[in-house]
């Protein structure tokens, strides 16, 4: 962080600049002094807003982004100055800021004010409000109910944060594929690329050719005979048959068991057998870098049940080792009636009823098996509308897994707002990626750190254009100050939204917002809908807005968290031992806020 061994910024001369690589350094000098004059009076913060909309560019040496930050914080007693801050007229336009501009007096009462100066008051409101506010959400999102819920949120001994959407019926997969206000069949559902086909068109599947192939894969999957409510495993990498299989299993009645690409025998084997799968979808090998990794062979190694296997390039003739009773890709579609094969009647759920069972990482132990219900799509889609603004039309790119909750919360957080997946069949850590990125006019971008590192060590993603980003989130690992102000200044400084919290929660707890200043590698403001405690020694919550150091606790009273595991008695992972909270509910174990989100 900033500090008092870096240059103030009005002592930095043109001498510096160039020593820090700049090109023209004089003219950069006066472009700071002229950014210093005006922002003068207004602190160091309008300081670096004047120097990073502009004066500071991606293809300056980062030496000199680094010199301008930390010579406007130098000497700065907080150890979070903004490395980011709303511009009023831009909050207007995010999804909140929009809401808030419409109905803020309704929501807030007479304290609004504006969509900054008001947002704390509007996540008090989200807990306090739960009725209006998911309401609202849903409304939002144009999320469709075969039955509409009798409530939002009602006591319940079975539930100990109280029972979300008691009585709906609905199918999170068929709300991702049907045309709602704003989003027509013709609208742009996934965009895509294969690696080392950089210099190529992008592809495109619409919402309507995603709702045909997800309705060919379902009346395949009936013609398997397997009972409703089987699990059915997915083992490959996260591209547009991935996400087509995981749809189709999800509107067909089924639950996805997600399995990460990258694990080897064992690891696939035991994760079959918790979840109980009756087929595994998967494919002969993994494409990267002119490489190929076996898949399909792990895949028998771990003694799958049935398994259906697309090849990867080719044909499924080429596929070597294959068993008798696992089925190709092309056997595998023939088994539908083509007659109607791109119609399906959509099975409707209960909320409750599992959707996708998901994995901890096991690195302590057998994973725990965490089930996400129809009501876990709904979170992961609301924290991509508030905290990311994703909106309709957008392109949200992320790489990841389907194995890992990100990969699931990508498929819902697009689809769900309206927004198209932006999926790169091949290595991020590339400058293949870094086209991608520009060419599909990425708006929303996701990163692990690892990644971001990377790109900084390697310097490929220079000479692309990254301007359509309005904003990066960050989840998985712990972010640098230095590596993500240099991913910041790659998209001519948009913020980074850290996103922190765990697969039983379907989402994030703690993260930060567009209509909030952002620090680095920092929070901003819990999840809408969640509440914080930090226990203090005694284990007794601190009071609200009071700082203290101690562990950390969730209110119960969260949309879409988990309620039950498969291989765990889910109140002694969870609530075993923890306190009370307005002598009604135990909050939530501490144990679950240590879970980094798995990107």
């Amino acid at each position: 962080m900033a500090t008092a061994a870096h240059k103030p910024l009005a002592a930095i001369t043109a001498d510096d600049l160039a020593a820090a690589g700049a090109a023209e350094p004089a003219a950069l000098h006066s472009a700071v002094r002229s950014a210093l004059g005006a922002a003068s009076g207004r602190g160091p913060a309008a300081v670096w807003g004047e120097l990073s909309r502009g004066v500071l560019r991606p293809g300056l040496p980062f030496a000199v982004h680094r010199m301008l930050y930390y010579g406007c914080y130098a000497g700065s007693p907080s150890t979070t100055p903004p490395a980011w801050t709303p511009d009023p007229d831009e909050a207007a336009l995010t999804n909140v800021g929009r809401v808030l501009e419409a109905r803020g007096s309704e929501i807030i009462g007479q304290a609004y004010k504006d969509p900054i100066t008001s947002f704390r008051d509007f996540h008090k409101f989200s807990n306090e409000n739960p009725e209006a506010y998911w309401k609202m959400v849903f409304e939002e999102m144009g999320i469709t109910f075969s039955v509409a819920p009798s409530c939002i949120l009602r006591d319940s001994d079975a539930y100990p944060g109280g029972e979300w959407l008691p009585g709906a019926v609905l199918n999170a997969a068929a709300n991702c594929l049907t045309a709602k206000p704003g989003r027509t069949p013709s609208n742009v559902a996934i965009v895509w690329r294969d690696e080392g086909k950089d210099s190529e068109p992008l592809n495109f599947v619409t919402v309507e050719e995603l709702r045909k192939k997800s309705s060919l894969v379902a009346n395949a999957l009936d013609a398997l005979n397997l009972a409703k409510g089987s699990a059915i495993a997915i083992d490959m990498p996260m591209n547009v048959n991935a996400v087509t299989i995981y749809l189709a299993i999800v509107l067909a009645g089924y639950i996805v068991v997600s399995i990460a690409d990258s694990f080897a025998a064992p690891a696939i084997s035991m994760r079959l057998k918790i979840s109980e799968a009756k087929a595994i979808f998967t494919q002969d090998c993994i494409l990267r870098d002119d490489k190929e990794l076996p898949l399909y062979s792990r895949v028998v190694e771990a003694k799958a049940p049935m398994a259906i296997v697309i090849p990867a390039r080719g044909s499924s003739t080429s596929i070597k080792g294959f068993r008798a009773d696992d089925l190709s890709w092309e056997d595998f579609l023939g088994r539908a009636d083509h007659t109607k094969a791109d119609i399906y009647t959509t099975v409707e759920q209960p909320a409750y009823q599992f959707s996708n069972i998901l994995f901890s990482s096991g690195t302590t132990g057998e994973p725990k098996a965490i089930p996400w219900t129809h009501l876990t799509p709904l979170k992961a889609a609301a924290d991509g509308w508030c905290h990311m603004d994703i909106r309709k039309g957008d392109v949200v790119a992320w790489p990841t897994n389907l194995g890992w909750m990100m990969g699931p919360w990508l498929v819902y957080a697009s689809l769900l707002n309206g927004a198209s997946m932006a999926l790169y069949n091949g290595s991020p850590n590339s400058s293949g990626f870094a086209k991608f990125v520009q060419d599909a006019k990425v708006t929303m971008l996701g990163v692990v750190p690892s990644i971001v590192r990377t790109w900084k060590s390697t310097d490929c993603t220079a000479g692309f254009d990254w301007s359509t980003i309005r904003c990066f989130s960050s989840t998985g690992e712990a972010s640098s100050v230095d590596d993500y102000l240099w991913l910041m200044g790659r998209a001519c400084y948009k913020p980074v939204i850290e996103y922190c919290g765990g697969t039983e929660i379907g989402g994030g707890f703690i993260t930060g917002s567009l209509l909030q200043p952002q620090a680095l590698s920092a929070f901003s403001t819990p999840a809408m809908g969640c509440n914080l405690f930090i226990l203090d020694s005694n284990g007794n919550p601190l009071p609200q807005d009071s700082a203290g150091i101690g562990e950390l606790a969730l209110d119960p009273t969260l949309f879409g968290s988990s309620t039950t595991l498969l291989n765990a008695d889910h109140h002694e992972v969870y609530f075993s031992g923890m306190p009370e909270w307005n002598a009604k509910v135990c909050i939530m174990c501490p144990r679950l806020l240590g879970m980094i989100l798995k990107g």
